[in-house]
Order: C-alpha cells, then structure tokens, then sequence
C-alpha cells in the first residue's frame, strides 16, 4: 500500500496542512499494521515545510478513523509477531505528539479504538456536534487493551477514573460529554468543520493551548497520593464482575497505573508487551470471532429478494411492544402502535420518550431531533390504516387462541401482500400461521427483552414462509440494528428450545437440596451473566410455569432418561410467585424491585424439599446447566433448526449470555475438543441420568476427526 492510498496532503495559502484521511477500496478508514506505516514520516516532513504553520487530520469519510482491522489480530501466533508492530506505532504516534507544528484532529463520526489514540496523540481536538460523533476505546471488548498509547494518554487528559471508566467498559462517547471532560477540546457543527479546524490550528500557533480541568479536591486526593486506592477499587470491581474470567480489564488497570507510577515511557513498554500478550489468548481469540460473526450478520444474504417497508404496524402496546416500536422509529420506519387500551398506549409513549430523554440529558440528542423521532408513532385503538402497513408484528399475551383470532382479524384489514409476524418466544410459527389465510406470509421475529438493549432477533421461518417475507424480516432487523439468526419453526425455536435445559437442571438441583445461591455463583464463574435461579426470577416465573408446561417440554419428555423439575415452578406460580416483577420469587426485593443480594425467599424453599440446603460440587454444577444446553444446541443443528454452527453461537451468545470468552456452545466444544465434551456428558449422564447422552452428531464428527468449524 502506498501513501497516496491512504494520505493526501493539501496546503492552503495560510499555512494550514491539511491531512486528509481517504482509505481507497474501503467505506472506512481502519488502522491496519501496513496502514500506520503509511504516517512515517508524514509530520517530520510537515515540520520542516517553512510553508507549513500548522496540521490539520481530517477524514474525506463520513468517519474519522472506525478503529484497527482486526483481521491483522488473527495472523498473530507466536510471542514476537505483535509487540514490534505496537512499538513501531508508538513511535509513529510520538512523532505527531512532537511535533514542532500544531496538529488538530478533527472528527466526525466514529472515532473509536486506534482512531481515537491517534486523535489523542495530536495537539488539540475539534469535534462536530452531530448525533454520528462518537468516540470510544473498545478494545476490551475484543479481550484486548488500548495498543496505541491509549492507556497512557486517555488518563492524562481526562484523569485517572474517567478514563478506566472508558477503557474497562469500551462504551461511546458522545460529542457534547466528550467535551465536558476533557476528550475534546472545541465543538462546532458537521458542515463547519474543517473551517473551524483550520482556524483552531493556527490559534494554536500563536498562543498554545492551556487546559484547565476541573477537579473535585477528593479528585484531586486521589488521583494523587492516594491513587492506588482507584486502582484497587477497580480491581475489585473487575473480579466482581467478570469472576476472573476475561484477563483484559486487569492488564489495562497495569497499564495505567505502571504509567502514572513510573512515567509514560514505562507505560507504553507495559502497554506493548501485556498488548501481546492478551492477543495470544484464547478469551481474545474467541471474542474477535464474535466480533467477526457480528459482522457478518450485518449483511443480508438475501439482498435481492427484500421488498420495501415504510410503516409498520405494532399490535400489543406493552412492555415488549413500546420496545419493538422504539428500535423501529429510531431507525427511519413510521409504526402504527395499535392497543385495546388508551392508557396503554399512553404508557408505551412514555416509556418511549424516556429512552430519548436519558439521551437528552447526556446531550447525545437535541429536543427537536427526539420530537421529530417520536412523530414517526400514530398510536391507536383500531384498525384505521392498516392498509397502509407492510408489515405488522405482533406482541400480545402468550394464549395460542388469541395470536389465531388476531391474525384472522388483521387479515381482513392489511393488503394481502403484508407480512404478519409473530414476537411469541415459545408458541410453534406453524401453529398460528395455521389461522392464516395467507401462511406464505407469517413468520416470527422474536425479540429479547429489554428490546431496545438486547441485540438479538431470532427469525423464525416454517414450511410455508416466502423466501421473500424472510429476506424482507431479516433487512428489518439489520436495520433495527439487530444482529439475527433465522431458524426453523419448532417449539422453542432455538433459543427458548436451549434454554429451557439449562432451567431445568437448575430447578433439578434445588429439588435435591442445592442452594440457590451456590447454583448461580457457579454458572456466574463459568461465565453466564446470571445463574439459572436469578434468571428464571428475571424473565418471570410466570413465564418460566408457562415454558415447563408447553409442548417443548412434552418433546423433552418423550427422550430416554428425561426428567423435569418443572413441577415446584408451577406451583409457585398458582401460589402467586412472579419474581422481580411482583417482588415475590426465589430472592428477596427491595420496595424498588431491586434484587437484595444473596437473600433467598426462604417461602421459595417450600417447594422444593424445604429449608435445610446443602452445597453440592461446584464443577458438577457448571457441568450439568452448562452442558444441558450444549447438548440442546447440538441437537438443534442435527435437527436442521439451525443453519449452522455460526448461527448456533451467535443465537446463544446474543440472546441467552452464553459466555462470549468461550466463543459460543459450538466453539466451546471444538476448544475443549469433542472427545472431552463426550466424556464429561457421558460422566454425567452416569450420575444422574440418559437425558446427558450427547447428541449423535457430536460422536460422528469426533469418530470422523471433525470440527464444528474448520479455522
């Protein structure tokens, strides 16, 4: 690659260099190991331009700079393959740190990861004030740290919390907070850019800029003789979150603090080799092909066959409808929001503007923009204009009968080429589309709750559906910003289908004495975001008495060896058990419905054997939830549910919190090998019993010397 291919230079007559950033072949600009070389040099020659007062570092692109190409990552192999490359930018970025000219990055759009370090490394910031600006180090995200002096310059312009803050979480910051502290140092708006930028370039040259954070004297305490006291915090706080699981967060705690502790030249040689050292892991491994599988369900493999959506109709105003309706205005569609009830209607309005309020608040979006996003909603009691609708979905009470009159009655509303789609999370696709006139056209979307939170969509085809109906769903989702899977029609579907195992065996320990407690710490240090008991309270134990009474769990029941422990769940429920949401279920809430922690309702304890518990083995635990829904997963993808192993990791991981460090129930197999993973289902299926027989799939592929995947 040449410079030209990446860098032009243009020289305006008062002295302002303006270096343009403009990847060829790319819809963005990305930091590659090639690419920073491309910047060698670029400054020292700059300053020694006698034309030349000042620099500017823009992108022709819509964004500044979307982070490193993380292709790079997977070609490293071997200790030695990477730190050279992290010291070569280092020494890159520290020849536009010193330069003897001023050099202003101006930025629009994404600055994230590499882009935001090489921000970081100039003189000064200008940012446009426009909802696309946004700035993040996310490498953590990948099992990485922040490889271009990020974790050393980030804590120096905005201070030691704020900027681990940044780091350990990998979230975006927006143009108006970004200037609030301290990441930016001016804002104007998009169209004013570059102009601004070249004025605030040759500022610079005649009066250096000075500047002045405001600090709080604990602040001040802190970040000073007392800063070790942030740096244990955060180590707590890490340990507690990630139980230990993802080395990342604590080798970026290293970094800062080696960095403030002994200098910025101590920093960044901390920096280059923990840098290397994460990337040979395999918790970065398994997160870049997350990443990588993201990515690719960004496209729509059937492009071609989707037919327009402008307005889509919403049936069902409550929790999970104010959601769907929420990530479809903010993505450019108008939504019929249809209710039986005024005050529900009203209800999902609010909660839908509280959501741009919270953005209000932080300054990401401007009152005019959040009303203009709101007017996109008609809210109403009828069918007026549901010939308008190309799409309607609907979310109401899990009752078969119900979904089947709704449908007959929207039928003889909408325009016989409308898509109908069901959000049921259980309920077979077949069943209801089986009222349908038109069962070509009914499909399922079923979102997770919160809507506007979880990034999956499960796409749900039958026998009938149309290719075009399912090309035309799954664009809608990409565009909600959805990651999806399409899956075919089944009870459960795929998610709900792997799940319930991993319920049920958490039921099963508590029937024989587990504490609860015990039961969700476990999965929590195998990684799960929660256990299967803190779960079942979060969704609903209503839900839960719902799910262990269906037809999914009558197919479980008919497998050798299968046993339920969905008994004790529905007596709960008739006794008036809802977890969180009523505040009575297996813990304890606060009057804000507030989980208090490690307080087990000891009423829950009723159902299942009564009060005396007992602490079981803390591996058999893992084993038993974690490989109940391995091998539910597995038998998915035997059965033709699943497309693919892909789609089975990404389902998982999206949808249900299967650890992302572990790549995914297929990706966990292929990395402990198959022959383990039948070892440990076969162990426990002596123990307990046949219901662990692993899926037949996985012994054909171990006899054959096969992986799920081939990489």
């Amino acid at each position: 690659m040449q410079r030209a291919d990446f860098v032009t230079i243009e020289k305006t007559q008062e002295g302002v260099a303006v270096v343009w950033l403009d990847q060829k072949g790319e819809k963005i600009n990305k930091i590659s190991p090639d690419v920073i070389t491309l910047f060698d040099g670029v400054f020292s020659e700059l300053d020694k331009d006698p034309s030349v007062k000042a620099i500017v570092l823009i992108s022709k692109k819509k964004d500044f700079i979307a982070g490193a190409d993380i292709e790079a990552f997977k070609k490293v192999t071997k200790p030695g393959d990477f730190e050279p490359i992290t010291r070569k930018g280092h020494e890159i970025l520290g020849q536009i740190e010193n330069s003897k000219k001023p050099v202003v990055a101006a930025i629009q759009g994404s600055c994230l990861g590499a882009g935001l370090e090489i921000a970081m490394a100039c003189t000064a910031r200008i940012a446009a004030d426009d909802r696309s600006t946004k700035m993040a180090l996310p490498e953590v995200m990948l099992g990485l740290l922040p490889g271009g002096g990020g974790t050393q310059r980030l804590p120096r312009l905005v201070g030691i919390q704020k900027a681990l803050d940044m780091m350990l979480t990998g979230k975006n910051i927006f143009a108006v907070p970004a200037k609030k502290m301290g990441l930016v140092d001016r804002l104007i708006y998009k169209e004013a850019l570059l102009k601004a930028a070249k004025e605030f370039a040759l500022e610079l040259v005649a009066k250096p800029l000075v500047r002045n954070r405001k600090e709080t004297l604990l602040n001040k305490i802190l970040e000073g003789p007392l800063k070790f006291v942030i740096f244990n915090q955060a180590r707590k706080m890490v340990q507690g979150m990630t139980k230990g699981n993802y080395p990342a967060p604590f080798k970026i705690i290293d970094c800062v603090q080696i960095g403030m502790s002994s200098g910025m030249k101590a920093g960044l040689n901390a920096e280059a080799k923990k840098f290397e050292e994460l990337i040979l892991t395999n918790e970065s491994r398994q997160l870049i092909n997350v990443f990588f599988a993201m990515t690719d369900k960004k496209k729509n493999p059937m492009k071609d066959l989707v037919k327009p959506v402008d307005t889509i109709a919403m049936l069902g105003a409550g929790f999970m409808g104010a959601g769907i309706t929420e990530v479809s205005i903010n993505n450019g569609y108008d939504v019929i929001l249809k209710d039986i009830k005024q005050e529900t209607l009203s209800s999902a309005k609010k909660t839908i503007w509280s959501s741009f309020d919270k953005k209000l608040k932080r300054k990401v979006m401007r009152q005019v923009e959040a009303e203009s996003i709101m007017s996109h909603i008609t809210p109403q009691l009828d069918y007026n204009n549901f010939k308008n609708v190309d799409v309607v979905i609907e979310a109401v009470f899990e009752d078969l009968n119900l979904k089947k009159r709704i449908i007959q009655e929207v039928e003889k509303e909408i325009r016989p080429d409308a898509i109908f789609a069901s959000n049921t999370s259980a309920l077979p696709i077949g069943w209801i589309a089986a009222a349908s006139s038109r069962p070509e056209n009914v499909i399922g979307m079923h979102y997770f709750s919160p809507v506007p939170k979880m990034p999956l969509l499960e796409i749900v085809v039958t026998p009938h559906t149309a290719d075009w109906v399912t090309a035309t769903c799954l664009e809608i989702g990409i565009k909600q910003g959805k990651t999806c899977v399409v899956v075919q029609d089944g009870p459960g579907f795929y998610t709900t289908r792997i799940l319930t195992p991993f319920f049920n065996e958490g039921l099963l320990m508590l029937s024989e004495g587990g504490d609860a407690n015990q039961i969700d710490n476990e999965m929590r240090k195998f990684g799960f975001p929660v256990g299967p008991v803190t779960l079942l309270d979060e969704v609903g134990i209503d839900v839960g008495a719902h799910v262990m009474s269906g037809e999914l769990v009558e197919e479980f029941l008919k497998r050798d060896g299968a046993v339920t422990g969905g008994t004790p769940i529905k007596e709960m429920f008739k006794a008036g058990f809802h977890g969180r949401k009523n505040k009575k279920g297996f813990y304890l809430y606060d009057d804000k419905g507030k989980k208090i922690k490690g307080k087990v309702n000891p009423e829950a304890y009723n159902y299942f054997g009564g009060a005396n518990r007992k602490q079981l083995d803390a591996q058999t635990i893992q084993h038993r939830c974690a490989f109940a829904f391995i091998n539910e997963a597995a038998l998915c993808l035997q059965e033709g549910i699943i497309a693919n192993p892909l789609d089975g990791d990404v389902g998982a991981i999206f949808g249900l919190g299967f650890p992302p460090f572990r790549g995914g129930p297929f990706r966990y197999m292929d990395t402990i090998g198959l022959k383990k993973t039948i070892e440990i289902m076969e162990g426990l299926a002596a123990k307990t019993s046949n219901r662990f027989k692993p899926a037949q799939i996985i012994y054909d592929m171990e006899k054959r010397g096969e992986k799920f995947y081939k990489d």
